[in-house]
């Protein structure tokens, strides 16, 4: 086991997260810890580049693939975010704790998830340390595949999302074309294909990259349970008429043909 590469990227993880926290406090958004996020793997992938001693080609397609990922959310969050002032969940945060907010937010929010990416990101951790078996074979072709619908699922999805909110007629309204009448969340869907695809990567040979299944199982967790489909869902309903009718006619997750 390299542990130089788990030192590595948790130390980089650890500073990321310090001067995004400080920069958050200068300018009182902490939002910005959500433009991140995705950058953050970025900066695990290319540490563990850096100081794994692995399959070139492994290495290679996983820093390749997290890094298309992470450069793509985190410009898609900063044009949406952009000039909207801070999100209303940490809005609510800073003024239920008044002045001790900041120290709350670099443990509950910053903290956190640099945790969380720490350890989501073991995919991409194990799977650049293993020095065989040489390319991807069968099962990192197919984790390949699996990361390529996803991606497609997110982008596409962001993509239709923006297009839809653009339109001021929209104003208020459900989306329910495109993927969004075969999902409630194309993108999260998205995001759970490709952090499964990138575990099958990982995983090629076996052995103890098998361990990383650990990334993609919290993931799923997040996205599902968590941060992602059960938290937006709260309060949706009470700001989109018609919402009812769009869940009883659409997966919440899992893409199917809608219900009539």
């Amino acid at each position: 086991m390299q542990w130089n590469v788990f030192i590595g990227t948790a130390l980089a993880v650890l500073a990321l997260m310090l001067l995004v926290w400080a920069y958050s406090v200068k300018i009182k958004d902490a939002s910005i810890v959500d433009i991140v996020w995705g950058l953050g793997f970025v900066v695990i992938a290319w540490v563990t580049k850096a100081l794994a001693t692995g399959d070139s080609t492994r290495q290679w397609v996983l820093v390749g693939l997290t890094t298309i990922w992470g450069i793509r959310l985190a410009g898609y969050l900063f044009t949406r975010n952009h000039g909207s002032g801070e999100d209303f969940r940490y809005k609510a945060m800073r003024k239920h704790y008044g002045p001790k907010f900041p120290i709350i937010s670099l443990v509950s929010v910053f903290g956190l998830q640099g945790v969380l990416m720490w350890i989501v990101s073991m995919p991409l951790q194990l799977g650049m340390m293993r020095s065989t078996p040489k390319g991807l074979s069968i099962l990192g072709i197919a984790g390949l595949a699996v990361w390529i619908i996803g991606f497609g699922f997110e982008t596409v999805g962001d993509a239709q999302l923006k297009k839809f909110k653009a339109d001021p007629a929209s104003k208020g309204q459900v989306m329910k074309s495109g993927l969004w009448a075969w999902t409630r969340h194309p993108n999260y869907f998205g995001d759970f294909c490709m952090w499964w695809g990138l575990f099958l990567i990982a995983a090629v040979g076996g052995g103890f990259a098998f361990a990383s299944v650990i990334g993609p199982l919290v993931m799923s967790g997040l996205l599902i349970k968590v941060s992602g489909v059960a938290m937006l869902e709260k309060t949706i309903g009470r700001r989109r008429p018609g919402y009812a009718e769009y869940v009883a006619s659409t997966s919440a997750f899992f893409p199917r043909p809608p219900k009539r």
